[in-house]
């Protein structure tokens, strides 16, 4: 996945976890509309693994475990 492709993924996670979904969308919809075949298959991928990184489950559990 190209380093651009990978920035803009990360940068609308960010702006989900802060209620920000339209600016998301308006970052990561033409970086992956554009992306070919084969970076597509990466997107996904990543997406998948990712999905606590757009939800922010996992700020919480390292929260919670601080707190024990």
């Amino acid at each position: 996945m190209r380093p651009s492709t990978l920035r803009a993924l990360n940068r609308a996670a960010e702006l989900t976890r802060q209620n920000r979904l339209t600016e998301a969308m308006l970052i990561a919809e033409p970086v992956i509309l554009t992306a070919d075949s084969y970076e597509g298959d990466e997107i996904v991928r990543w997406l998948a693994d990712h999905v606590a990184d757009f939800t922010g489950e996992n700020e919480t559990a390292e929260t919670e475990k601080g707190t024990d």
